[in-house]
Parts: structure tokens; C-alpha cells; sequence
């Protein structure tokens, strides 16, 4: 009976454990990814010692750690699904903290040794500063096979696509691999400070490889309807493997860089099909309002006939310069091709859009964009979610329709959702066009 309690205890750590933790990861948005990675490197300790200390019998004989088997297998998967929801980036954070931490944590206790330590009650006990070297060097060899872990299950995850579609299967295979090394590997450190018997090998392994089913299922239910992909992550190559957690950064700057329109420094159209489409799927999926505005210089040709090409590529960077004056912090901006940009706004209502594509019309007009120093102006049409749409080609075509009533209209104006066409020298009314 004690046995099949355990068993029954196990799933219930397990599902509780990995429940909290996606929910934390969930609402990240709201709360910061702090919570999260805070939560997952208090629970590090815990894990080390339950490995170290407390096992369980389950039915065949074996012996087994919730800290090994719950609460690291969990961690790992964990860690997996930030990479797929965030980047290899943001995944190696808590990971080299972790390291640092328990690297810390040895040379504190060492320096610790050097105090003549008193007790502070009679009935208490120095503490057991022995118990907590062994303890650091654990930690320690445990973040090292950590750091190991997670490249190979990033590499492994990434290249069972071409073998397997169904992303539930990909990270069992994946974390079933992957847990095996971590088991053998942290055994035998277990073996030779602890003598830890064979059996807690084999009971480990077998509860681990449960553990990566239970835990592959839970992140394919997190997937599917908690937090659907808006993009496939691009397979790596084996010599990438080691810079998915070390220089990613250095990629994420290339990929940055070949986003930028070399003009205007603003981001391009492809960005805006990538990048804009899965921040409008984002956004939609939280619930929060967002909008998309177009805006197009008015008569650009007869810039680029009367003053030649040159003249029209100052013109666009004089104008690209005026629009991102006019943004907040939050907001992307995209150079969508000849005259035309982009604007997506997060968390922004009607009137506020208004207001900005008003002090974009007012910054064109006094930004010295022509390039003979006379007004230039642009035309405006701009969309809003949900009213006009949820997703990305819907706004952009609700956001087009607007901007040719703008031409239609005069130009030199901005049409909205609750906004009449506005006159050069007239602030945008809030009215249905």
C-alpha cells in the first residue's frame, strides 16, 4: 500500500510542480519573466538535497528521488519550452546563474570556516558546514550537467523535426535521451561522494524516463491551447550547438541587422511579415488592444523627377526620422517599401493612435523633408483590433482602405476608426469616417 502511495504521491508532485511553473511562465507578459526564473532557481537547492538525501521505495524494489526525478526532469523540460516560446538568449540566464550561484556558494562557505562560531542556544548545534560543501560541489557538478542538458536538448529537439513532426513525441525523445546521460552522470557523483548503491541508478532511470512522458505531455497540452506557436524555431547546425547558449547573441544581432532597411534603419517588410505577425498573434491571443497605421508620402514621385533620386533617398530618411520621433518605446516601426511605413501599436486605444498619427502629419510638415526646404506631407489611414480585425492582414488591409480615403480626401490627413479626415491645419476629429 505504501508503495503505490508513493507512486500516486510522485504524480501529483509532478503535476503540481509543473502546473505552478507554467503558470508563472504563462504570465510572464504581466508579471516579468523574474518570477519564473526566481521560482525555478529556489527550488535548485531543494532539488540537490532531495537527490542527496530523501528516496522513496516504489513497487520492483527501487529506490527513487522526487529531487531527481520531479523536480530536475521537470526543470529541464521547463527549460526547453522557455527556449521554444522565447530564445536560447533568455533560456541561458538561468542557467549560468545557477552555475554562479552554486560557485558562490562553496567559496562563501569556505570563507564561513574562518569564524570562531558560537552557539546561539545551548539546545542548538553548530551548523554542518561539511554537509554543505558536499552539498555546493553537488550543486555545482549538477549546474555543469545542467548546462550540458540543455544543449543537447535543444540540438536533439531541433533535429528530430526531420524525423518526427508532432512536437509532443520530439521532446519525449528528446528529454528521454537527455535524462539518461543526466542520470548517469549525476549518479556517479552521487556514488563516489555519497556511495550511493546501484540501485538508486537503475530506480532513477526508470522513474526519469516516466517522468520525461508525463512532462512531454504536459508541455504538448502548454503548446497546443495555453500558448499556441507563432513560428517554427530553424533547426541548428551541430557546429552552432555550443553558441545556442554563449555568443546567441552575436546571431540574434546578424538576424537584427539583416531586418533593417539600409536606408531608413527601420525595420523592412520582411520583418513585418515575421516579426509583426507573430506580435499581432501575441497580442490578440492576451487580449489587448493594438493597432496598425500606414503612412505614405504624399507626391514622392515628383520629388525623385524634379530633384533626382538622391534627393528622394534624404526625403525618406527625413521622414522615416520624423515618424520614430513621434513613437513610444513599444512601438515597431517597419519601412513596408517605396514610400509606404508601418506602424504597430501594443496597447494603445483609437483616440491614442490618433493622437500620434496627428503629431506624425505635424513632424513631416515641420521636419524639413523636401528636399527644397518646402512642406512636405503624408496621407494616414490606420487600423484597430479587434474592431477592424485580429490579425495581421486584416488590419493591414482595413489600415490600406482608410489611407486611400485620406488621398481621396485632399491628403495631408489621417482616417481612422473614429476619426474624420483632418486638414492640414486641423487637429484629427474623433468621428466614424
Amino acid at each position: 500500500m505504501d508503495l503505490q502511495f508513493n507512486v500516486a504521491m510522485l504524480l501529483l508532485e509532478a503535476v503540481l510542480y509543473f502546473g505552478v511553473m507554467a503558470f508563472l511562465f504563462r504570465v510572464r507578459h504581466w508579471l516579468g519573466s523574474g518570477i519564473f526564473f526566481c521560482t525555478l532557481g529556489s527550488m535548485h537547492f531543494l532539488e540537490t538535497y532531495l537527490a542527496a538525501t530523501f528516496y522513496v521505495s516504489v513497487p520492483g524494489g527501487f529506490m527513487l528521488s522526487p529531487g531527481s526525478t520531479v523536480l530536475f526532469s521537470g526543470k529541464l523540460v521547463l527549460l526547453l519550452l522557455v527556449y521554444l516560446r522565447e530564445n536560447a538568449a533568455v533560456v541561458r540566464q538561468p542557467i549560468y546563474g545557477l552555475l554562479v550561484g552554486n560557485l558562490f556558494l562553496v567559496g562563501l562557505v569556505f570563507v564561513l570556516r574562518l569564524h570562531a562560531a558560537l552557539n546561539a542556544d545551548a539546545g542548538t548545534s553548530l551548523p554542518d558546514l561539511p554537509f554543505l560543501d558536499t552539498m555546493g560541489w553537488l550543486m555545482i557538478w549538477g549546474s555543469t550537467l545542467l548546462y550540458i542538458d540543455c544543449l543537447m536538448i535543444i540540438l536533439l529537439y531541433n533535429h528530430l523535426a526531420r524525423l518526427v513532426s508532432r512536437p509532443v513525441l520530439r521532446i519525449w525523445l528528446a528529454s528521454s535521451v537527455v535524462l539518461t546521460f543526466d542520470q548517469i552522470g549525476f549518479f556517479a557523483a552521487l556514488h563516489v561522494i555519497m556511495d550511493m548503491p546501484y540501485p538508486v541508478l537503475f530506480g532513477g532511470w526508470m522513474a526519469k524516463m516516466v517522468a520525461a512522458a508525463l512532462f512531454s505531455g504536459l508541455s504538448g497540452v502548454y503548446l497546443r491551447w495555453i500558448e499556441p506557436a507563432t513560428s517554427v524555431p530553424t533547426p541548428l547546425r551541430l557546429g552552432e550547438v555550443f553558441e545556442v547558449l554563449t555568443y546567441q547573441q552575436r546571431y540574434l544581432a546578424l538576424v537584427e541587422q539583416a531586418g533593417r532597411d539600409p536606408l531608413t534603419g527601420l525595420q523592412n517588410r520582411t520583418r513585418l511579415e515575421t516579426l509583426g505577425a507573430e506580435t499581432v498573434a501575441r497580442l490578440a491571443r492576451d487580449g489587448r488592444s493594438f493597432g496598425l497605421l500606414i503612412a505614405d508620402v504624399d507626391r514622392f514621385k515628383q520629388v525623385n523627377d524634379s530633384y533626382g533620386h538622391a534627393a528622394g533617398d534624404q526625403t525618406l530618411q527625413a521622414v522615416a526620422a520624423a515618424l520614430q520621433s513621434c513613437l513610444g518605446e513599444g512601438d515597431l516601426a517597419f519601412r513596408y517599401g517605396g514610400e509606404e511605413f508601418v506602424v504597430l501599436f501594443a496597447d494603445h486605444t483609437a483616440a491614442e493612435v490618433a493622437e500620434v498619427a496627428d503629431q506624425i502629419l505635424r513632424a513631416i510638415r515641420a521636419g524639413h523633408c523636401h528636399p527644397a526646404d518646402s512642406d512636405l506631407t503624408a496621407s494616414i489611414g490606420f487600423a484597430m483590433s479587434p474592431a477592424d480585425g485580429s490579425d495581421l492582414n486584416a488590419l493591414f488591409q482595413r489600415a490600406d482602405e482608410r489611407l486611400y480615403e485620406a488621398k481621396r480626401a485632399g491628403r495631408d490627413r489621417a482616417v481612422g476608426p473614429r476619426l474624420h479626415a483632418a486638414t492640414r491645419h486641423a487637429t484629427p476629429g474623433l468621428q466614424q469616417p
